[in-house]
């Protein structure tokens, strides 16, 4: 009997903001393979029973390759077990579902696909940046950092004054390179800028600066990876209500996020 593959995305961390239809596939699972950014109580909805596989992702370091995940959801599903793969924010944002997807299809294997909330609007959310907002910004646009500036990938320089927002995801590793190639591409060097770490967890923290002196800031305050750059207008709103999940003070320089009134 052939199984199926059920692509899941988790959310952003707190595991309170997978969806209802990502968490009854979850309890339907025989198998799960998941990745480093789940938050691990997730794996609890999946029967007792079920099989649950680390394949995870870090810089430098990796459990699987991505063609070894993609056999192992064939053959799983090929043995008739319902093989759900867990992925941190949505399958389809930098997350290779496509490739995945790929891969049961021509093995003709059925794939379901259950998006996630991505990180790209989670993680300005939890530091309390709207990406967009009435008379500031009307666009926004996302990148990954990890490949921002290899040959062939994306071009920074086209993006840097191309939309009123911006979004690096796994900026961290490569945060002084990108604000200097934003700002020598036409992005004022006084643009607000934010980085955000482990957005929506106990861990999270939020650093304010601008493009000129944000990744100065964040390397003083040792923020790493997993961490979202967003720069924009939309940093400097005022807000009036502290994020959900930000116990620590955000390290500011130049924007004023003090609350109007």
């Amino acid at each position: 009997m052939t199984g199926r593959v059920v692509l899941v995305g988790a959310g952003p961390g707190d595991p309170e903001l997978i969806t209802v239809k990502g968490a009854r596939a979850l309890a339907e699972a025989d198998v799960v393979v998941y990745d480093r950014l789940v938050a691990p109580v997730l794996l609890d909805l999946a029967p007792p029973g079920a099989h649950r596989m680390y394949a995870g992702k870090e810089p430098g370091r990796q459990a699987m390759s991505q063609h070894e995940i993609g056999l192992l959801l064939v053959q799983e599903a090929a043995s008739g077990h319902v093989v759900v793969r867990l992925k941190g924010g949505d399958p389809f944002v930098f997350g290779r579902g496509g490739e995945e997807m790929l891969a049961c299809e021509e093995a003709d294997i059925p794939v379901e696909i259950v998006p996630g909330i991505t990180s790209a609007v989670a993680a300005p959310a939890a530091a309390g940046i709207p990406l967009t907002h009435r008379s500031v910004a009307r666009s926004f646009a996302v990148v990954t950092g990890s490949t921002a500036h290899a040959e062939d990938t994306v071009d920074l320089t086209r993006m840097a004054t191309a939309t009123d927002t911006l979004v690096v995801l796994m900026a961290a590793g490569k945060l002084l390179e990108t604000c200097a190639t934003l700002i020598r591409a036409g992005r004022p060097g006084s643009t607000p800028a934010a980085v955000v770490q482990w957005a929506w967890t106990d861990d999270q923290r939020t650093v304010v600066g601008t493009l000129d002196d944000l990744a100065t800031l964040a390397a003083a305050a040792n923020i790493g990876p997993p961490a979202t750059l967003v720069l924009g207008d939309v940093v400097g709103v005022p807000r009036s209500v502290a994020p959900v999940r930000d116990p620590h003070p955000a390290v500011r320089s130049g924007v004023d996020r003090t609350p109007p009134g």
